[in-house]
């Protein structure tokens, strides 16, 4: 099969090239999918640029994706073959990842399609949609609360406003530009602030006279002493992006409000928080509740340019469509 790969970390113009490689078999308990479309996410650029040598000699990238069950193991319905899926965690500690004609994965890692859902859309679904979906909906319902999502344009922080807007929330998203701005709006947010304009903070205020009940955030070290005045008591800030720099708390302040601060990664999530956010997901998809981003699409022979446009910071998804 025709597959992405590295053999070793590094940049992607120097260490992804693409290649033929044996196609996996579905162990027991798994499922081999026939890629469609690969979602690339910052998460598989950060793997591949840096990290401990790799454990086969092969790393193929790209935790999300969508296509068709092609093939089953002992123990899974033969049933599914034939079924559209989506897929995530398709490179979590194993070689065969979705930049590929074909990837394995675990039975319930793919997830049926709904008729309505296009590849290109599920194949953006696994990463940004579970991590939002944890952040928003983690502690239970935001029904009626207040939430703001910093970067509301970005994967993750579009798909925290959907999911907020849905679950009955009043949305706050903060952008850096008219074209985030209308992203935001048209994913659901009640308001939507530039960051970067004067007097952000006061509008903050002005825009949620009651506090904050809840802060998706992209970038904590940046952002919290911006709104950390404007929070409710016992208000939760969940941050889910690495930062160069770890950022330094004020902890008395923090205290002072019995505010929670969590930090959370989606490899790290519970089987059963990643199996409502699978359930919440396909039932919003069910609703039409949730939208695509602006896609920007790639050859598989293009595979370093998208990783570069990721790292790069494109506005919108970067989908590499396999043949």
């Amino acid at each position: 099969m025709r597959a992405a790969a590295y053999s070793r970390r590094g940049p992607a113009a120097e260490v992804l090239e693409v290649l033929d490689l044996p196609p996996p078999d579905p162990g027991p308990g798994e499922v081999r999918v026939r890629v469609r479309y690969a979602g690339v996410n910052p998460t598989d650029w950060k793997a591949r640029a840096a990290g401990p040598a790799l454990r086969w000699p092969y790393q193929v990238p790209g935790q999300d994706g969508a296509g068709d069950v092609d093939a089953v193991g002992a123990g899974v319905d033969p049933g599914r073959v034939g079924e559209r899926v989506w897929v995530y965690h398709a490179a979590y500690q194993r070689p065969y990842g979705t930049t590929a004609e074909l990837t394995v994965v675990p039975d319930h890692q793919a997830v049926p399609l709904p008729p309505t859902t296009t590849y290109e859309q599920g194949a953006g679904l696994g990463i940004p949609y579970l991590t939002a979906h944890a952040c928003v909906l983690g502690d239970g319902s935001v029904d009626g609360r207040t939430v703001l999502v910093t970067g509301g344009a970005g994967a993750v922080g579009h798909a925290a406003v959907e999911l907020a807007h849905r679950d009955g929330a009043r949305v706050i998203a903060t952008v850096s530009s008219p074209e985030k701005a209308r992203l935001a709006t048209s994913a659901g947010a009640d308001v939507v602030l530039d960051y970067r304009a004067d007097g952000f903070a006061d509008e903050l205020r002005a825009t949620a006279p009651e506090g904050i009940h809840r802060v998706v955030e992209v970038a904590l070290g940046a952002n919290l002493t911006t709104y950390l005045p404007v929070l409710r008591p016992h208000a939760a800030v969940v941050t889910y992006a690495s930062e160069a720099t770890d950022p330094t708390l004020p902890t008395r302040a923090l205290m002072n409000g019995n505010t929670t601060v969590r930090f959370l990664i989606v490899y790290g999530l519970s089987p059963s928080r990643l199996a409502q956010g699978v359930a919440d997901i396909t039932a919003a998809l069910d609703d039409g509740a949730l939208h695509r981003l602006p896609e920007h699409l790639f050859t598989l022979d293009d595979v370093v340019a998208a990783h570069e446009a990721v790292e790069q910071g494109a506005v919108g998804k970067v989908l590499v469509r396999i043949p």
